[in-house]
């Protein structure tokens, strides 16, 4: 259990594009030092990889919104997801008094993966988690640490590295945990419904919001990453800002 005896935890999902503002890992960690129970931290970083790769004249493609990896990419991705990135995220972490510890599913084996492979196309060196090592989290939650994650595996057949979708790797690692909640840390507080935050919404409540238009545009993905969120075994999901890290915004159940 991800849990330190008083909670049965947190992981917090959080994307690529606000990292590389300074106020906004400021806000997350000042939020992130302010929350009570146990934590894992997983973080995209997709503006900053295309500016990579674009960099290395690496075309983007994606598939079913998966980035297709080639291994000239992969070591790109990897470069900056699991260095410039995560390192950034760490630091700020650890400046706000935070003890964090940067990782990647590599580190240890701590993430095992599968080639995805959706409708049969192939993606490259991107993966699908088929297993997380949960006696070692939980050993780093149980010193105090916080794990930090990148979104990056190791093939469970070769050894390689994988890239993978964040959402995906959090919703992986709060499914292996009885009881956790996974955190989506947006730009907006939540879900709006009657001009207010809905504190909460069931499966039915959602599908009926976006059949009636209710919920659309850029938060039509959110919640649908919550409801896989669901599936992959978290026992709840919530979407909110920094604002209402420590328990506002809307929670899917």
């Amino acid at each position: 259990m991800l849990s330190d005896g008083r909670s049965s935890g947190t992981v917090v999902k959080v994307g690529g594009n606000e990292l590389d503002a300074p106020a906004f890992l400021d806000g997350l960690s000042a939020a992130v030092a302010g929350f009570g129970g146990p934590m894992v931290l997983v973080h995209g970083g997709g503006k900053e990889i295309t500016a990579a790769l674009d960099h290395y004249g690496v075309h983007s493609e994606f598939v079913a919104g998966l980035r297709v990896t080639s291994p000239e990419a992969m070591a790109i991705m990897q470069r900056v997801v699991c260095g410039t990135i995560n390192k950034r995220v760490v630091g700020r972490l650890v400046d706000s008094g935070v003890r964090a510890i940067g990782l990647s599913g590599v580190d240890l084996a701590l993430l095992g993966c599968v080639p995805q492979r959706p409708g049969g196309v192939d993606l490259g060196r991107v993966g699908l988690i088929s297993r997380v090592d949960t006696g070692a989290l939980t050993a780093m939650i149980g010193l105090g640490w916080l794990p930090v994650f990148a979104p990056v595996a190791r093939g469970d057949a070769d050894g390689l590295s994988y890239n993978v979708n964040a959402d995906q790797v959090a919703q992986a690692i709060a499914g292996a945990f009885a009881g956790a909640e996974l955190l989506f840390v947006s730009n907006v507080p939540g879900v709006i419904l009657g001009g207010q935050v809905a504190a909460q919404l069931d499966r039915a409540e959602v599908a009926a919001a976006i059949k009636s238009g209710e919920i659309s545009g850029g938060m039509v993905p959110k919640v649908r990453a919550a409801l896989d969120a669901l599936d992959a075994g978290a026992a709840s999901a919530r979407i909110t800002n920094l604002d209402g890290f420590s328990g506002g915004g809307t929670r899917i159940v």
